[in-house]
């Protein structure tokens, strides 16, 4: 995308706040929560001091558009972009039927009538994010760490009809062909074709890269039961609800997939804090594949999208050579 980015404003946003919130009350301001990538994520503020979130997918909001590899918008692809209504009105409604707390749908729209791309409106949780609280309070952090580590345990147990995108899935939707394992296999070594493309140390070390991904799969025993896995979940991630209870948020890339995946990235994000949500039944070689196939994943993801505008694009590059450094001297 070359041209400008045309964002929500509280004119075009408040058609939307009036089919939710009926037409006595009135927008006094629109935030736009700045760290997304795939949607616009708008908090605005009513004339009672209430809040609202709005979701908004078109392309003027998806710093990924005309950046993502070949079958990217396949919906039966467990890697599809992960964006869109379908996706979260699906993750949504699994996390909810495990026993698991996401913010409140009240709207998902899909006419254009209201705003001019799918939106959905959804509870405003202002408690903070779980990282922040456990900064400011950790006792209080703690308390809602062991009540996401009790979420987690309920997500994980759920036994997946079959690996895939779990809207997908939900949906009727036919699994991929294969096992996951080969799935993040055959994802990873797009990832390392990315990174060999902009990068001299990844085109240098192509070969290293590839045989370690290799190996690591090699040493996996085939499996065949899923748990309902949030893919990225941290403690920003986490927002603090009215009771203390641990809310989920960035949910739209809810899969079926193998626990140890959630485990591999809450390992690298929760840091010390990671002991309260172990699990100690893990298969230990899975956890080296998947952490593997993770860091790959954060080489060829932001290098992806620093090809475009995205606001942070340092930022992004900071992510991939970190990790790409981690790669190399990864120990298959």
């Amino acid at each position: 995308m070359t041209a400008a980015r045309k964002f929500a404003d509280a004119e075009s946003l408040t058609p939307v706040i009036r089919e939710v919130f009926g037409t006595d009350r009135r927008v006094t301001g629109v935030d736009r929560l700045l760290k997304g990538s795939k949607k616009g994520v708008y908090r605005v503020t009513l004339d009672d001091a209430t809040s609202t979130i709005v979701y908004v997918w078109n392309a003027d909001e998806d710093f990924w558009d005309g950046l993502l590899p070949d079958g990217h918008d396949d919906p039966s692809n467990p890697f599809a972009h992960a964006s869109g209504l379908d996706f979260l009105e699906g993750a949504t409604r699994r996390l909810e039927a495990v026993g698991a707390r996401s913010p409140r749908l009240m709207l998902a729209d899909r006419s254009k009538n209201l705003y001019p791309a799918d939106i959905a409106v959804a509870e405003d949780i202002r408690g903070g994010t779980l990282e922040a609280l456990l900064e400011r309070d950790p006792d209080a952090g703690r308390r809602t760490l062991a009540r996401l580590s009790d979420m987690l345990r309920r997500m994980h147990a759920h036994r997946a009809p079959a690996f895939g995108r779990v809207a997908w899935i939900d949906g009727g939707g036919a699994p991929p062909d294969g096992s996951c394992e080969q799935a993040y296999f055959e994802r990873a070594l797009v990832n390392i074709a990315t990174a060999v493309s902009r990068d001299v140390r990844a085109a240098e070390g192509e070969a290293v890269l590839t045989e370690k991904l290799r190996v690591l799969r090699a040493a996996l025993e085939p499996r065949a039961e899923f748990g309902v896995v949030h893919g990225e979940l941290c403690a920003e991630h986490t927002l603090v609800g009215p009771d203390g209870e641990p809310v989920l948020i960035d949910i739209e890339g809810l899969m079926y997939t193998d626990i140890e995946v959630e485990h591999c990235w809450m390992r690298m994000r929760f840091g010390p804090h990671y002991e309260a949500l172990r699990n100690p039944d893990l298969d230990p070689r899975r956890m080296n594949y998947y952490q593997y196939v993770m860091h790959l994943d954060l080489v060829g993801g932001p290098l992806r999208i620093a090809d475009g505008d995205f606001p942070n694009r340092q930022w992004m590059l900071d992510v991939a050579d970190y990790h790409l450094r981690k790669a190399l001297a990864y120990q298959a």
